[in-house]
């Protein structure tokens, strides 16, 4: 079944579709990171963890051990079934793996099902015109269900993925004729709630079943193009581009090397495949050609009619398809100069500055966190304030208790320093990057509030002063700089020269240092406790770091709209 289309595959990269059974050099495979793998393990454990919770309120499950046990147990009606696998291998080529199936009613004498899968991911977001069918582990028939108002899926490329994995397994159940016709299929979410979706109506464009047929399509044609290479030889029936998927492909060194020999439009984010094709058939097929193009000309292009007689470039015809152009143009200009640019005049670049300067970053595991690093800056001497980097830290058991007390303890110290300031008519400001993350932290932390701790009112007060004391340097960068991808603090840091002491520094990676610090009795968790706070202190000397380019050499960039 080596050759038989997968889930995972039907929203994959074609070109990787076809690598997948076998490709024409020899291939290395790029390494798992020690992120990936954590992510993987984590999904693996709330997958056992869910799975056992179903078994005991279902003790009349069955686990499938294999296709043609599967199908016996389809035909024999089995109310629910675990870890199902299912096979299309006449017709469909394809075969599906999900979690669990339940039984939903009888058609033509057949017993039909609905899929479920499990994730460690959050499947809903507040949309106050919709509303989703929510079920519970405990009642996981979708007649059991009933509408949650203001929610619908969210529009991100893993829910997505869940859904055409719904969809997938749908359609191989009705290719066996045990699908249900109306495509209902359920995602269980990272709190174990159960969210039913009709797969075959047009609620969810981005997976119902009709958008699933033609990926399945376009899928299916690719097989059978590599089966008629292996056959017979002759060109290689795909070639690659950049795909979001490429971040974990096993095949990504390969492609990029040669995307980049080429130079190929694909390479600047973050361009979809439709985006690119349309690109190329227009004559743009470099990143080069693309940053010669005119940003203006492309952006007034958006929803414009092309009138007869009118003369009209390659950015008219462009711009209208592609939202958005005018910023791929600005990304790909960012790369041929191998810098940042900027978007506003010299003048009006910078950020605000204060006699006293607290740049402060947070760590987190499993969305709680459990420690609150600052690095203070005496730009004026105020009595009692140094300058320096504080922590604020527990390696214990993190409960919301846990991390209310860290919280409290860095608000009391912060406070001090307001305070001490006020008295001596002298200026404060904090920073953060990414000043959402810090917020939802705080607001969490007072959700269970301690004797003398902060309360929303503080919280508010704080981040609603005037003059601002709490700058997001996020929001401030992306009104000032350009880059050619992403506008995360490594990449505007590294480009102020800052350099972090850790050779792998992310939040990801710290959460596997967290999970080493805080075992008992292990010699590494001193080490990793250490690589923490150096990596958290770092965090926060960045983006002091990075203040200080706004506020000077970065007003030396070229701006992007500079012709090349």
């Amino acid at each position: 079944m080596a050759d038989l289309l997968r889930s995972d595959e039907i929203l994959a990269c074609v070109h990787r579709v076809a690598l997948n059974r076998g490709q024409p050099f020899d291939f290395v495979r790029s390494p798992i990171t020690g992120e990936m793998e954590k992510r993987r393990r984590d999904a693996e454990e709330h997958r056992l963890g869910t799975l056992a919770e179903i078994g005991e309120h279902h003790p009349r499950a069955v686990t499938a051990s294999s296709p043609d046990e599967t199908m016996s147990l389809l035909d024999a009606g089995a109310e629910l079934i675990l870890r199902p696998r299912l096979v299309d291998d006449v017709k469909g080529r394809r075969r599906a793996s999900v979690h669990a199936m339940v039984r939903v009613g009888r058609l033509n004498e057949k017993f039909i099902y609905a899929p479920i899968i499990i994730k460690n991911n959050e499947i809903i977001e507040a949309a106050s015109t919709r509303r989703l069918l929510e079920g519970s582990v405990a009642h996981l028939l979708p007649s059991d269900a009933s509408f949650t108002d203001g929610f619908g899926p969210r529009s991100t490329l893993t829910v997505t993925r869940n859904g055409i994995t719904l969809a997938h397994a749908t359609r191989v159940l009705q290719a066996l004729g045990h699908g249900d016709p109306a495509g209902r299929g359920a995602m269980i979410d990272r709190h174990r709630r159960v969210w039913w979706f009709d797969l075959a109506s047009d609620n969810y464009p981005r997976f119902n079943l009709t958008t699933y047929d033609e990926l399945y399509a376009e899928r299916l044609s690719i097989v059978d193009a590599h089966d008629q290479w292996r056959a017979i030889g002759g060109d290689f029936p795909t070639w690659p581009y950049w795909h979001r998927e490429c971040l974990d492909c096993p095949y990504s060194a390969h492609c990029e090397a040669q995307l980049e020999q080429t130079d190929d439009v694909s390479l600047t984010r973050f361009t979809s495949v439709v985006q690119q094709l349309f690109l190329h058939e227009h004559g743009v097929d470099t990143r080069a050609q693309l940053a010669r193009l005119d940003p203006h000309r492309a952006k007034s292009a958006r929803g414009k009619a092309l009138a007869p007689r009118e003369e009209f470039q390659r950015e008219d015809h462009l711009g209208r398809v592609i939202d958005k152009l005018d910023d791929l143009i600005y990304r790909a200009r960012a790369h041929e100069r191998s810098s940042s640019l900027r978007i506003v005049d010299p003048a009006q670049m910078g950020c605000p500055t204060a006699d006293i300067e607290v740049d402060v970053d947070m760590e987190s595991y499993n969305d709680a966190t459990y420690l609150w690093g600052a690095s203070v800056t005496v730009n004026r001497q105020v009595e009692g304030i140094e300058a320096g980097y504080r922590a604020f830290v527990a390696w214990g058991e993190l409960t919301n208790e846990a991390e209310s007390k860290i919280f409290a303890d860095f608000w009391r110290w912060f406070s001090e320093l307001r305070a001490l300031c006020d008295r001596q008519h002298q200026t404060l400001a904090a920073y953060c990057f990414w000043a959402q993350a810090e917020d939802g932290a705080m607001n969490r932390a007072v959700q269970n509030p301690l004797e003398g701790g902060p309360t929303r009112a503080d919280l508010e007060s704080f981040r609603h002063a005037a003059p601002p004391v709490w700058i997001d340097l996020h929001e401030l960068a992306k009104r000032q700089i350009q880059t050619e991808g992403p506008l995360g603090l490594k990449q505007l840091a590294a480009a102020s020269g800052f350099q972090w002491r850790d050779p792998n520094p992310s939040g990801e990676a710290s959460m596997l240092w967290y999970e080493e610090a805080t075992k008992d009795g292990v010699e590494s968790a001193a080490a990793s406790r250490q690589r923490i706070l150096e990596y958290n202190e770092d965090d926060c000397r960045a983006t002091r770091a990075l203040r200080d380019w706004l506020n000077g050499p970065a007003k030396e960039l070229a701006h992007r709209d500079d012709v090349l």
